[in-house]
C-alpha cells in the first residue's frame, strides 16, 4: 500500500463526490464521516474550529477507506488494515499535518496510534473506548418518571450552553466546539429535548444530529449530577427514540462510553443493541 494512494483534499464537495457511495454503503459504520461532512455543508468550513478540515478517501482503483479532519478534534478514520493505516501515517507526516490523535473503530484506531508512533515519536494514550448502538425494538423504561419530554426553544438557549459545558467537563467529549455555538445550532433544527419534571423544571436532556444517510445519532445525554439515578435519561432518550422512529428515521444511532457500565445498561434495556466498538487515542509530546 503506497502513501500516494491516499487522496487528501480541503475540498469538501469533492471528497464526497469520491467517498459518498462507499459512505453510504455502511451508513451506521460510517456514522461519524456522514454527520461531519453534513454539518460542514450546513454550517460552514470552521463550525468545529478556526483550523482547515482535511478530507482523504484511500483509492487504489476502489475506494477501501475515507478519513475526516476538523481541528482542534482527532482526525477520523474508517476501518483500515495495517498496511492502510500506515500509508496514511507516512502520508500525513510528509505533509507535516498536525494530528491530535485519531478515532475510528477499535482495531484501526490501536494500528494507526501505532504507526503514527512508529513514523513520529509522539507518545499516544487511549483517551476513551466507545460502543456504537442501534436501536432495534423500542422498550419504554418503566417505571417512567414523573414529567413530560418537550423540544428546546430560544428560551432554553443559556440552559442548553450550560449544560453542554458541564457535559464535556465530565466527559472530556467536544472540547474545541463554542457552547453557545452549539445550542442556537440544535434548537434551530429541533435537535434538542428536555425532560421536565411536574413542576415544569427541565431536568434531563437529550440532543439529535439532523437526519443523514437515513439516520440520526442521539448525543449528548446529560443530567446534571444532582438529579440522576431518577430515570429522567431513559425517558427522555426513549422519547427522542420514538420520535425519530414515528418519523420514519430508518437507524437511530448512539455511542457510549464502554467505562460507564450505568449508561451501557440503559440504552440496552431500552432496546439499543452493539454494532461495533470504537477508540479515541490521543497523542502527545515528542517521546525520543
Amino acid at each position: 500500500m503506497r502513501p500516494e494512494n491516499w487522496q487528501l483534499t480541503e475540498d469538501l464537495d469533492e471528497f464526497l463526490s469520491r467517498a459518498g457511495d462507499f459512505l453510504h454503503s455502511r451508513p451506521a459504520l460510517h456514522t461519524v464521516p456522514l454527520t461531519v461532512a453534513d454539518v460542514l455543508r450546513r454550517r460552514g468550513p470552521h463550525v468545529y474550529g478556526s483550523g482547515t478540515p482535511l478530507f482523504g478517501v484511500l483509492d487504489d482503483g476502489t475506494v477501501r477507506a475515507a478519513l475526516v479532519h476538523t481541528p482542534p478534534f482527532p482526525l477520523h478514520v474508517t476501518r483500515l488494515t495495517a498496511p492502510e493505516a500506515d500509508a496514511l501515517a507516512a502520508r500525513l507526516t510528509a505533509l507535516e499535518r498536525p494530528v491530535p490523535g485519531v478515532s475510528g473503530p477499535r482495531e484501526t484506531a490501536e494500528t494507526f496510534a501505532a504507526a503514527w508512533q512508529r513514523r513520529t515519536g509522539t507518545t499516544a494514550a487511549i483517551f476513551v473506548r466507545q460502543r456504537l448502538y442501534r436501536l432495534g425494538e423500542l422498550t419504554v423504561p418503566e417505571p417512567r418518571p414523573r414529567g413530560r419530554a418537550r423540544i428546546a426553544g430560544p428560551g432554553d438557549r443559556e440552559l442548553l450552553s450550560r449544560w453542554k459545558a458541564e457535559f464535556r467537563a465530565d466527559t472530556g467529549h467536544g472540547f474545541g466546539t463554542d457552547p453557545d455555538a452549539w445550542a442556537d445550532a440544535r434548537i434551530a433544527e429541533g435537535g434538542a429535548t428536555l425532560w421536565e419534571a411536574a413542576d415544569g423544571t427541565p431536568v434531563s436532556l437529550a440532543g439529535a444530529t439532523p437526519q443523514t444517510a437515513g439516520q440520526i445519532r442521539i448525543a449528548p445525554v446529560y443530567t446534571p449530577a444532582a438529579l440522576r439515578g431518577r430515570g429522567y435519561a431513559g425517558a427522555v432518550t426513549a422519547e427522542v427514540s420514538r420520535t425519530a422512529r414515528e418519523n420514519g428515521v430508518a437507524e437511530i444511532l448512539l455511542f457510549t462510553d464502554l467505562a460507564n457500565p450505568t449508561s451501557n445498561g440503559l440504552y440496552q434495556r431500552i432496546g439499543y443493541r452493539p454494532v461495533a466498538d470504537f477508540a479515541v487515542w490521543r497523542f502527545g509530546g515528542d517521546a525520543r
